[in-house]
């Protein structure tokens, strides 16, 4: 066998240049207790938690493979939970920083989610246009919701009643009853999309904003509030009115049967308020309180509006009526009849605009103890601001608290270049150079510069050059941070730059058809007596195309220009004389480089191929489809025939140029990437792309077999394949209104696996036992039975045992769509352990959730097998009295609890919660009501 070669795996090693995505949502989250200082904002597939008073990275929410699409702290704020592009979410301890708990139900991205007030459950919508009520304590789904025909942009829960309001791109807002889990009342007040809704003045209004200037006011009236209210006068009249009962019963069917979707509440349309925004609402919120209301569209304005409280409104109806009595009085008429009213744009007034330094993309708004209103913007251009909002002053103005920008660029990075001794990284983009040190990620050096296009570092890393769209070539001194020279270099954007071998001077392509030598001069300064560095044209080569790349040979002698003719020409370098033509290519070679021997060429191009050369004759050695779309970067690594390119397909491949062979693929960005640049020693790459994230990439120990390497690949596209597929059907339901919440996976395919594998050892020991024990009668004597390997590293437990172990290590919120895959022979089996295992008082309540749900994805299977009769009616007695006992234990300690919570109170003369407080204050507010009528 002869010997396969053997390469090195590269791994990713960090994210860097990236402050939050554009796609996600910031939140506000406490940190130590405090609030309104950590804001929590999407990082490609991370979750950064930034200090804003320090403007400093505090934690990192570590994601998987896909990028976060939405964020929603929990109400207690130790949890926050993250929804993903794949459709996942995940719970994050804000303590730890580590993910307790993992849902899987969505088959695109998360769009929406929301906590119940308690904490206990969460909602969220997602692209596939199904809503998903999750049980956080429990870690299960507990039902999907269908209605919606387009993606669900928002999602609310109502705190006093069990239902749940949700917006989508269908035009609707959808009210659902959440004890019965069907819709009950559509809302079909809208022309376009609904892309924001905020509930107010205690859940009795609505707001809904839309795809215009518009933000829709809807008054939510609780009917059975309603018949409590009429209750006292439809008995006066009932017993006023002899012999109308029956009637007046009659009457009200008829008008519940009229307005069926009004039995739970009303909700009428009152009214508009008008944004100064012409474009659609992007992002429509209040302030925990309900009593701040702002909204952005997609400019750079945050509009927010004050929602005054039934205690103002009730002061601002009275002033209303003193000035009517009195303008009555003056006019000497009689005291008008109709009564005075608020106008919606009174009861919601606009407090100010906020203008932010560039598209606002999301916010998040709290109330601080103080009174203070603490906004938080997630701008477009890869930068946070906060904003300080005095409520109590006459004419309140924002002011900007905090900016986070240093840790990175304001538009993609369009370039990268390695220092010499691999310690230095330059990324430019158009606005900024940036000098990161390589081991700590830390930005050293920032430098304002035009739109960048390509770089380098001059010989001894102390200067750096950098080439821009306006045709300069801007030279940068980096122990001062300031630019030393600025040389217009050509008529058009420079395209391309590259350092001789001898690293004397460099060559620049530009978009003017010409190729400019140039070389490094020391020049006297006027300003100080010491030489600085300078840039010197010496020659220049005139072409037919505009030049996209320029590379030198290592041994000096030859240059490669890429043309838009989609030709690749090489020159020799003394004579500027043409050498060869390399053409084949359909769409103009954008990057290009030469091998460490000179011997090679590798050419990427817009055509999505790469193509290999001889420099000796010219010749294609081997055409490769190489990306999905356009090859954006290439690059040899040092002192090898391995190359790496980049692509528009979000992926960074590398490549064998001696065996045409594709060895590894680099995921991890989301979107176009840009660019690379590969360390000279080889160990490291960094990349750029339109996600504004910045990654290293290092080459680990780990050897890399290709074999191996596809075999990877074939599983994870079998995995995507299984996710893809069609959901198993559950007996008996219908496609209807709901569902179950979980979905099929590859992991839950595995739990399924190892519950069969389980069964299957159970039933072998259970056979080799019986056998052993006719071998012992045989025999008259004991024979010690051999144990099995497994069981024996369980601690010598039993096959009944192990198969309850291995059910236990089931995930809770897979245990459904474990059960589902499982096949029908497996079940018996099953139920009768389950009997084992009730009887014995272990895991009643898991137990008693599988049992159900077996019971009825199986029902007609089990009720026709006449073996599963006596083990059914063992279980009904079984199930009846644990469940019992456990309602007993759990009531037994609540009741504890709640003596020693009565215990504490006394003692320490405070109430535990703030039940008391509100008892008072709800008292007080009775009893202003009643002096204030009596007054009148």
């Amino acid at each position: 066998m002869g010997l396969t070669r053997q390469y090195l795996r590269y791994g990713p090693a960090a994210l860097f240049g990236l402050v939050g995505s554009a796609r996600g949502s910031a939140a506000w989250v406490p940190r130590r207790g405090e609030r309104g200082r950590c804001v929590a904002v999407p990082a490609c597939e991370h979750v950064f938690v930034w200090d804003t008073r320090k403007g400093e990275k505090v934690l990192i929410l570590k994601g998987l493979k896909q990028e976060v699409s939405c964020l929603c702290p929990s109400p207690d704020g130790l949890h926050l939970a993250v929804g993903y592009e794949d459709g996942s979410i995940r719970v994050f301890s804000l303590l730890s920083g580590e993910a307790t708990i993992t849902f899987n139900g969505h088959k695109s991205a998360v769009t929406a989610l929301q906590y119940d007030h308690l904490g206990g459950r969460l909602v969220s919508g997602s692209k596939d246009t199904d809503v998903i009520v999750w049980d956080v304590i429990n870690e299960s789904g507990l039902y999907r919701l269908r209605g919606h025909k387009d993606a669900v942009t928002q999602v609310l829960f109502l705190k006093e009643k069990n239902l749940l309001v949700t917006s989508g791109k269908d035009t609707l807002v959808k009210w659902w009853d959440l004890d019965t889990q069907h819709c009950f009342k559509t809302l079909v007040g809208h022309r376009t999309e609904v892309w924001g809704m905020a509930l107010l003045s205690g859940e009795k209004r609505l707001i809904t904003g839309s795809g215009d200037s518009e933000l829709r006011v809807w008054d939510i009236t609780y009917i059975q509030e309603v018949v409590d209210s009429d209750e006292p006068e439809s008995k006066k009249s009932k017993e006023s009115t002899p012999g109308a009962e029956e009637n007046t019963e009659d009457m009200e069917t008829l008008e519940l049967d009229e307005h069926p979707e009004e039995r739970l509440i009303k909700c009428s349309k009152v009214g508009s308020i008008m944004r100064e925004g012409r474009d659609r609402v992007v992002t429509l919120a209040t302030d925990r309180t309900g009593k701040i209301l702002a909204c952005h569209g997609t400019d750079a304005v945050l509009e927010v509006f004050s929602v005054l409280s039934e205690e103002e409104i009730r002061k601002k109806l009275e002033k209303k009526m003193k000035k009517a009595k009195k303008k009555s009085k003056q006019n000497s008429e009689e005291e008008p009849e109709r009564s005075v009213e608020l106008s919606l744009q009174e009861e919601i007034q606009r407090v100010t605009n906020i203008k932010a330094s560039s598209k606002i993309k999301s916010f998040d708004l709290i109330v601080s103890p103080k009174g203070e209103l603490k906004i938080v913007l997630l701008l477009q251009n890869n930068v946070i601001e906060t904003y300080n909002l005095n409520l109590s002053a006459q004419v309140p103005q924002a002011v900007r608290a905090s900016k986070i920008t240093i840790g990175g660029h304001r538009s993609d990075v369009r370039t990268l270049a390695f220092s010499s001794d691999n310690i230095a990284i330059l990324s430019a983009a158009a606005e900024s150079v940036k000098i990161w040190n390589r081991s700590t990620l830390q930005c050293i050096r920032t430098m304002d510069c035009e739109y960048a296009l390509c770089s380098l570092f001059v010989p001894g890393d102390r200067q750096v050059i950098v080439g821009t769209k306006t045709g300069k070539l801007h030279l940068y001194d980096l122990a001062s941070g300031s630019m030393m020279e600025t040389v217009n270099a050509h008529e058009g954007a420079v395209w391309s730059i590259a350092l001789s071998p001898d690293q004397r001077g460099f060559v620049t392509g530009g978009a003017d058809k010409c190729v400019k030598f140039w070389e490094f001069e020391l020049v006297k300064d006027e300003s100080s007596v010491q030489k600085r560095l300078s840039m010197k044209h010496v020659r220049v080569l005139q072409l037919d195309e505009d030049v996209l790349c320029v590379r030198y040979s290592p041994n000096q002698k030859l240059l490669a220009v890429s043309l838009l003719d989609c030709t690749v020409k090489i020159f020799y370098i003394d004579t500027l004389k043409f050498f060869l033509s390399l053409y084949g290519h359909k769409l103009p070679v954008l990057c290009m480089d030469i091998s460490y021997d000179g011997t090679l060429i590798a050419t990427g191009s817009a055509d999505r191929n790469v193509k290999i050369w001889g420099l000796d004759f010219g010749d294609c050695h081997r055409s490769l489809f190489a990306h999905d779309d356009s090859v954006m970067y290439l690059q040899f690594v040092a002192k090898s025939h391995l190359f790496f390119t980049a692509g528009k397909d979000n992926k960074i491949k590398q490549w064998d140029a001696d065996k045409f062979e594709h060895i590894q693929t680099l995921e991890g960005h989301h979107q176009e990437v840009w660019c690379l640049a590969l360390s000279p020693n080889g160990d490291y790459v960094v990349s750029a792309s339109h996600d504004k994230s910045l990654r290293l990439w290092e080459r680990t120990r780990e050897p890399l077999v290709l074999e191996e390497e596809r075999e990877m690949q074939r599983e994870a596209e079998y995995e995507e394949s299984v996710a893809k597929e069609e959901q198993p059907v559950v007996a008996g339901e219908t496609q209807g209104e709901t569902g179950l919440a979980g979905k099929k996976t590859i992991e839950t395919i595995k739990a399924a696996e190892r519950i069969m594998e389980a069964i299957e050892l159970y039933r072998e020991e259970m056979a080799k036992l019986t056998e052993h024990k006719a071998i012992c009668k045989a025999a008259g004597k004991e024979v010690p039975f051999p144990v099995n390997p497994i069981l024996r590293a369980y601690g010598n437990i039993t096959p009944s045992a192990y198969v309850l172990e291995v059910f236990k290590k089931v995930k809770s919120s897979e245990l459904e769509e474990s059960l589902l895959v499982l096949p029908f022979s497996y079940v018996p089996d099953l139920l009768r352990l389950f009997n084992e295992y009730i009887q014995l008082g272990s895991d009643v309540e898991l137990l008693c959730r599988a049992l159900l749900f077996l019971l009825k994805i199986h029902f007609g299977q089990i009720t026709s097998n006449h073996m599963l009769v006596t083990v059914i009616e063992n279980l009904k007695k079984t199930t009846i009295s644990r469940v019992s006992e456990t309602r007993d234990v759990l009531g037994f300690n609540m009741a504890g609890l709640q003596y020693l919570k009565r215990e504490i109170e006394a003692k320490d003369e405070v109430t535990f919660f703030a039940d008391a407080t509100d008892r008072f204050e709800e008292k007080k507010r009775k009893r202003k009501k009643k002096m204030i009528l009596a007054m009148l």
